[in-house]
């Protein structure tokens, strides 16, 4: 969560960059052997985020990569505590305002070092669902009472017009950085709830839509399009039935006579 949050505020400031060059942490790779390298087919939540993006993520193998971030961890770990002692700030919130309003900035004056070229590599991030792109996703199967069940939680969708029930359906349940809660199903947003599991502005559909379940629990899905029962009339027969024939005194074979003469 603390990576992604600090990712989507860089893209969001920034923009969008090209690679990521990170360590082989367990929430950047998965590596089946210690010590091995990483596998990049099986994604984290983090690089499944990124490859919506188009981001490219390296992992670092070499030692040096290693202790450079080490050191900046030691730097942080060493100072942070000292300047939140001086300014006598005890509570996150407070902590969270004095980095972005002082201590990011004067950290930069010490330790930045100016680009050897000039220009950026960023471009600004056009994608509108952030929100659901910067979220733990997993999947699950909707249950026969349509609902989802995710953490010990039970979500009830709600009745969708464009189809009867999504009971057996796969759906995406989405954990937003916030703790709160939505599913998708495609394109389709079924809901949002709280980080319990309430909903969220749930809509009630109209009475007409309703869906009613026979005892047996399934439901008959209605044809769509409504299929046109057009009834048959005799002229839309090229040839007159049998029966009506003996009823007229024909011959079944006189039309072939008929044409051999």
């Amino acid at each position: 969560m603390t990576v992604m949050v600090g990712l989507r505020e860089v893209i969001e400031g920034k923009g969008v960059f090209c690679a990521l060059y990170s360590d082989r942490g367990s929430h950047f790779w998965v590596t089946p052997k210690v010590g091995g390298k990483v596998d990049p087919h099986r994604l984290t939540q983090v690089g499944r985020a990124l490859r919506e993006l188009g981001i490219r993520m390296i992992p670092a193998y070499s030692p040096q990569a290693r202790g450079r971030s080490e050191r900046s961890f030691g730097t942080w770990q060493g100072r942070l505590p000292q300047e939140l002692r001086l300014h006598k700030i005890a509570s996150l919130e407070a902590a969270n305002v004095f980095l972005r309003e002082h201590y990011i900035a004067e950290f930069n004056r010490h330790f930045q070092v100016a680009a050897a070229q000039r220009g950026s590599a960023f471009l600004a991030c056009r994608r509108r669902d952030l929100d659901l792109v910067f979220s733990l996703q997993f999947e699950r199967a909707v249950n026969r009472d349509n609902t989802v069940s995710f953490q010990n939680l039970s979500l009830q969708i709600e009745a969708v017009r464009w189809r009867a029930t999504l009971a057996g359906c796969q759906v995406m349940v989405h954990q937003h950085l916030d703790g709160t809660l939505s599913l998708t199903h495609g394109p389709h947003l079924l809901g949002r709830y709280t980080a319990e599991g309430a909903a969220q502005d749930a809509k009630k559909m109209p009475a007409r839509w309703a869906v009613e379940k026979p005892r047996g629990g399934k439901v008959i899905n209605p044809t769509f399009p409504p299929r046109l029962e057009i009834p048959q009339t005799a002229r839309d027969y090229h040839f007159r039935a049998e029966h009506v024939r003996q009823l007229e005194g024909e011959s079944p074979f006189d039309n072939l006579m008929e044409v051999k003469s």
